[in-house]
């Protein structure tokens, strides 16, 4: 620590990137106070089991439970649950809840994540469901298992992990959305294909490339999901997984400049003494030239970290390889770096045929990212050549 480190830390949002701000300040040994605002009652818990072991029962909900009460006690910091934070006055480090308790600190971490969009028709209707937090993944869980047709609104990451999801459960699946593939946006064209023929083979019916129009309903409740063709894919019940938005409404009258996340220089920091860590924070990555926003679990800790030790001293740029997972059936995704779908890709290890396989992916001539399909040790292997990219990147300069 530094002669500037502040005495008062206060982090809004009690997430996991929340919760490892927390944690590595206290391993690095601040002594101050730690204060965590959340607007859920739940102490920090795991969002990436809830569209699969929490949503099929394979876990209890507690079992997503980032840390034992025991543990949390030891980190000896403030949790003030279920009182979402209002409002922010950054020259003066003052957070406002909806209670009306007003916090102050020398340094406000803003880990606020995201919120899941919703489609026009959905509030009031019953049956129609998002998926971010425990309570709509059990709420979920609840309408698929007395239900027998799920409707998944989005083809993306999320969507498609339901539907493999409701499949298992014995549902029958229908997934639409405007793309041709699933995470046909995420994965580019080749892998997307696979991944359809993945989904088909385990009996999910695909109506891609087309977009939902209008939810259909009877006596409040949803009943079918209506098409831009005009087609009707019955309903029991549909989970819009349509991406979704940073949590910044309350950031609205900060000043702090907002533009999809809270924009940050390349040390996370949007304001003096205020810093964004996690899927709110959109920083500018040095070695990228540009401004990143990533939306998963792997940087909502790593983000956090850094900002901990920034806070406590350290002056190092924010340069992630990003990095995500999905599992679907018996599929585990790994992607490291960039996946630009006008990229070429070729396979470095393992065969497509076997459905075990590492594909590469080049953009004018450089390695942007790798993809490892049930080869989570040799894709981890690859992972060197985007870092040996980004380095001549770096020492070329950034491109604009």
């Amino acid at each position: 620590m530094t002669a500037t480190t502040p005495e008062r830390v206060l982090v809004v949002g009690a997430s996991a990137s929340g919760l490892c701000t927390a944690e590595t300040l206290r391993r690095q040994g601040f002594t101050g106070d730690i204060s965590v605002v959340g607007d859920e009652l739940h102490t920090p818990y795991d969002r990436p089991p809830l569209s699969k072991q929490v949503l099929s029962g394979a876990w209890a909900p507690e079992r997503s439970a980032l840390r034992t009460a025991e543990a949390l006690s030891e980190l000896t910091a403030d949790f003030i649950l279920g009182d979402r934070a209002v409002a922010l006055d950054p020259r003066a480090r003052t957070v406002l809840t909806q209670s009306g308790r007003r916090l102050e600190a020398d340094a406000v971490v803003i880990a606020t994540g995201v919120r899941a969009r919703v489609l026009p028709e959905h509030n009031g209707l019953s049956g129609v469901h998002v998926l971010r937090t425990l309570e709509d993944a059990l709420a979920l869980r609840s309408d698929m298992l007395a239900g027998s047709r799920l409707v998944v609104v989005g083809e993306g990451v999320l969507g498609a992990e339901i539907a493999a999801t409701g499949r298992a459960l014995g549902l029958d699946v229908t997934m639409t959305g405007p793309q041709p593939a699933p995470m046909a946006l995420q994965v580019g064209p080749f892998v997307s294909g696979l991944l359809a023929e993945l989904h088909t083979e385990r009996g999910v019916e695909l109506r891609l490339g087309t977009a939902v129009t209008s939810l259909t309903a009877d006596n409040g409740r949803v009943s079918g999901v209506q098409l831009g063709t005009g087609e009707v894919l019955p309903a029991d019940v549909v989970v819009v997984a349509i991406g979704a938005v940073p949590a910044t409404d309350w950031l609205h009258e900060s000043g702090l400049t907002l533009d999809d996340g809270v924009v940050c220089d390349s040390r996370c920091r949007a304001a003096e003494g205020i810093y964004a860590v996690g899927d709110v924070a959109r920083w500018h990555h040095e070695h990228l030239g540009k401004l990143v926003r990533l939306e998963n679990r792997t940087n909502a800790t790593e983000q956090a970290a850094a900002v901990a030790f920034t806070i406590l001293g350290a002056d190092q740029p924010y340069v992630p390889v990003p990095y995500f997972w999905t599992d679907q059936f018996d599929v585990k995704l790994q992607v490291y770096g960039s996946l630009p779908i006008d990229a070429e890709v070729d396979i470095v290890d393992g065969e497509v045929s076997s459905r075990r396989f590492v594909a590469r992916y080049r953009s004018n001539g450089r390695v942007t990212g790798v993809l490892g399909w049930n080869m989570p040790k040799q894709v981890r292997l690859h992972r060197q050549e985007i870092l040996d990219s980004l380095d001549a990147v770096g020492a070329s300069g950034p491109s604009r």
